[in-house]
């Protein structure tokens, strides 16, 4: 067996798409795909969005990249405009989300090393989660799938059941540092925490003087409606990661502090090469100029409540496929009664593209920008795809 140029670490699907225009995505012979996967809910304006694509194309003809070690105006824009807009002081760009979710770890642990307790190292992190693929962010969770082969892995976290504020309390000792959490878990099934659970966790880390870490790099950037997720539970974290839609399909990331919580984070403490180069600037100034307004957000949340009303309508016609419908504004999922993998690999022949998760989910991550001709267009080929579906033996 000779291996492939790409390394083998994705079971590639048939799906090879080489356009994409608006929530469409167009294959190497043509084919078309109703994209409700988004990238895994990466790009939030659909595909070829005139004013992210200009934004990137002028940049690209004026600078591209210069390092970090000069001054960056880009950045600093872009900065200025995320803290206007969230709880933080301060951030931090990145390439990704899994980047963010490191700095994020490294923010925390450093605050309280600033502050003379540096046995304040452990972060306690739920179950079902995804932090990304480095070896920390898989350190803080307890999928093995995730873990398998690459032990040891880096101490420091220890993982309790999502959403259950009595274990996440009793996991506190004198090493801790705080929590880190997806406020709505998204690879774990589509599932919110509850607005006790969130909100037991900040007055934990008040009482506690503890940093409470939120990963939104899936649920953020007006996924659920809101700018982020954070904003519908009545907290604010210390530390939050962002990533997937704030590029709108660049590759960018963001980790945003306090001031209080960066307080460590000095001079020769992080870097990157690549982190907040000018042209991925001008894909997050772009992003927010669309986003970053009360009437698209309206727009997410009645989209979100439509679409939810329609699978719901839709459901109990094949209730023997599917169960319920969960998640905030354009962050669904659909609990499945058969393998939620193989009835998505088999929705991509007929021209739909969603995205499997863990706990038997369907994952429904539309554009943000779709319209109601794309709800029903979506809902009503997924029932006429649901009718004919035979569940596989293997599922059954």
């Amino acid at each position: 067996m000779t291996i492939t140029p790409l390394m083998p670490v994705y079971p590639r699907c048939e799906v090879r798409p080489v356009r994409g225009e608006g929530v469409y995505l167009y294959g190497e012979n043509g084919e078309q795909y109703l994209d409700f996967a988004s990238g895994i809910a990466v790009n939030l304006l659909g595909h070829g969005h005139p004013h992210l694509t200009k934004a990137i194309q002028n940049q690209a003809a004026q600078l591209m990249h210069v390092s970090n070690l000069y001054g960056s105006p880009q950045g600093e824009r872009l900065a200025q405009r995320l803290v206007d807009l969230t709880f933080a002081d301060t951030v931090f760009f990145t390439n990704s989300g899994a980047e963010a979710v490191e700095c994020a770890i490294k923010t925390a642990r450093r605050y309280h090393h600033a502050k003379g307790q540096p046995h304040k190292h452990d972060l306690i992190t739920f179950s079902n989660a995804f932090h990304g693929r480095t070896m920390a962010t898989i350190s803080a969770t307890n999928q093995e799938k995730l873990r398998d082969g690459f032990a040891p892995l880096l101490p420091g976290f220890k993982v309790v059941e999502f959403d259950n504020l009595d274990a996440a309390l009793a996991a506190v000792d004198d090493h801790t540092a705080g929590f880190l959490i997806e406020p709505v878990q998204g690879e774990g099934g589509i599932r919110p925490a509850s607005k006790e659970f969130i909100q037991g966790l900040r007055k934990a880390c008040d009482d506690n003087d503890l940093m409470l870490v939120f990963d939104e790099v899936q649920c953020g950037m007006a996924r659920t409606g809101t700018l982020f997720a954070y904003e519908q539970y009545g907290v604010e974290p210390d530390i939050l990661a962002s990533a997937k839609g704030i590029g709108g399909g660049f590759p960018l990331g963001a980790c945003l502090a306090t001031e209080k919580a960066a307080q460590g984070m000095v001079i020769g403490t992080h870097g990157s090469t690549y982190g907040g180069n000018p042209l991925a600037m001008a894909a997050g100034e772009a992003v927010l100029d669309v986003v970053a307004n009360d009437e698209f957000l309206a727009h997410v949340r009645q989209m979100g409540d439509r679409l939810r009303a329609a699978l719901e309508q839709m459901i109990p016609n094949h209730d023997g496929l599917f169960d319920s419908v969960r998640g905030m504004g354009l962050m669904l999922g659909i609990k499945m009664k058969t393998d939620s993998r193989a009835f998505v690999n088999w929705l991509r022949g007929q021209g739909l593209l969603a995205v499997a998760a863990g706990d038997n989910v369907m994952r429904v991550l539309p554009p943000l920008v779709i319209d109601d001709n794309h709800i029903r267009e979506f809902v009503d080929r997924l029932s006429q795809a649901a009718a004919v579906y035979e569940v596989p033996a293997e599922a059954l």
